[in-house]
């Protein structure tokens, strides 16, 4: 951490961090913290924010420059997002301070034992995933986030109409996200493959250098679908 990241860690992480049941608490000496309210087990988001809004989570925010921004942009829904990297969780806990956001809480853990063991099936308004870690070697595939079983936990974790926005500069991986949620029967893609590039998503340094390297972003914006019978 810089020595901003890590004031900013001691001066806000108990107000708006916590950390995920079975997370390693001494991984890094940076374990410490409190849990997220939880309720019947399951993390009370109404409780964490002070009210009932919309909750929308991010697995994997990085330095924070994306979440705070659509944070910023859509003040009636809560985010919560979900990290193990301590200079980017002080980085965007900066962000908060500088952008005086409520409606923005830190999660330090797993995310995927985040959404198996404390995000309620159905609860989510929207779920989403920007440039994960590409794992390019192929023997690393297998390491990458976006999986048939995770995706599956993903969709079961959306509410109907709910949506799943994945996002990668890494064509083969583009490919195999898309090949994955074709095959998601609680996803569907409203435009048959990748979408156009939505203008309210940000585009941070690290999409811009990556154009200029000729790695263009592909977006992939699903929707969790109806039970049977009803309409999103």
């Amino acid at each position: 951490m810089t020595a901003g990241q890590q004031r900013a860690w001691d001066r806000l992480w108990s107000r708006y961090g916590a950390v995920a049941p079975g997370f390693d608490r001494g991984v890094d000496g940076r374990g410490e913290g409190p849990p997220p309210p939880v309720r019947d087990g399951l993390l009370d988001a109404p409780a964490w924010f002070g009210r009932a809004a919309p909750l929308r989570l991010e697995i994997g925010s990085g330095m924070g420059e994306t979440t705070a921004a659509l944070a910023a942009a859509e003040p009636d829904a809560d985010h919560v997002a979900v990290e193990v990297y301590p200079p980017g969780l002080g980085q965007l806990l900066l962000r908060i301070e500088d952008r005086e956001l409520t409606n923005l809480r830190l999660l330090r853990g797993d995310a995927l034992v985040v959404l198996e063991e404390l995000v309620a099936p159905g609860s989510l308004a929207g779920l989403r995933v920007y440039y994960p870690d590409p794992w390019p070697k192929r023997r690393h595939h297998k390491r990458r986030i976006v999986q048939p079983a995770t995706v599956a936990l993903m969709a079961s974790r959306l509410a109907p109409g709910a949506t799943l926005h994945l996002a990668t500069d890494i064509a083969d991986y583009a490919d195999w996200m898309l090949e994955v949620t074709d095959a998601e029967p609680l996803l569907e893609n409203p435009h048959g493959g990748f979408a156009p590039r939505p203008e309210w998503r940000p585009r941070t340094k690290f999409e811009s250098r990556a154009e200029q390297e000729g790695r263009p972003s592909r977006d992939l914006l699903l929707a969790r679908t109806a039970p049977e019978g009803g309409s999103p």
